[in-house]
């Protein structure tokens, strides 16, 4: 059995405060685990606030901002879930550039729980097969895309699970996609 590998790739993870806090570590480890390089990209500078459902938890090191980061430099990008981060990303018009820039140039994406309101301000999900927490169906059909209910669905390269307990197979998806390069143009 080969080993999937992501040694030379470098990975943005896309968060803001109240991103769920596994959602963001599992996804990260796993990727890093693989050989790839990370970097969290988020709204300003400074730390992130993580949340275990409604309760805070850990604080995260933001590398860079979105104002500041070029999607060029990365190999892939992730975005995780939780109720405030998505939202406060799909706000800030450089956050919604950013992730828009992953599907010009046709570069992977993982996406989970609430994480695609974030796409659907990028205007990147029509036509496209998706999951999400539930909530989000109406969203995502309402922008184009078919909503289905499954653990992890990847379309051309964008890749998105429900919620953290598809996690174990949102990670290796990732991983496995990551690896495969660039492939979401149609």
């Amino acid at each position: 059995m080969a080993v999937t590998t992501l040694q030379g790739k470098r990975i943005a993870f896309l968060a803001a405060d109240g991103v769920e806090e596994v959602e963001y570590v599992q996804p990260r480890e796993a990727v890093e685990q693989a050989g790839a390089t990370v970097e969290l990209v988020s709204l300003r500078p400074g730390t992130i606030q993580s949340f275990n459902h409604l309760d805070q938890s850990g604080t995260y090191d933001v590398d860079v901002t979105a104002a500041d980061a070029d999607a060029g430099g990365y190999d892939a990008l992730v975005l995780p879930g939780g109720v405030a981060n998505p939202d406060f990303l799909r706000a800030d018009p450089d956050a919604v550039r950013f992730v828009r820039a992953f599907f010009d140039a046709g570069k992977p994406v993982g996406v989970i729980c609430h994480g695609p309101w974030t796409l659907i301000e990028a205007d990147v999900v029509r036509g496209r097969r998706v999951t999400s927490w539930p909530s989000l169906r109406t969203d995502l059909t309402n922008a184009g895309a078919t909503w289905v209910d499954e653990q992890v669905v990847t379309d051309g390269g964008l890749v998105s699970s429900r919620k953290p307990d598809d996690l174990p197979a949102f990670c290796a998806r990732i991983v496995e996609e990551f690896a495969g390069g660039a492939h979401l143009s149609r």
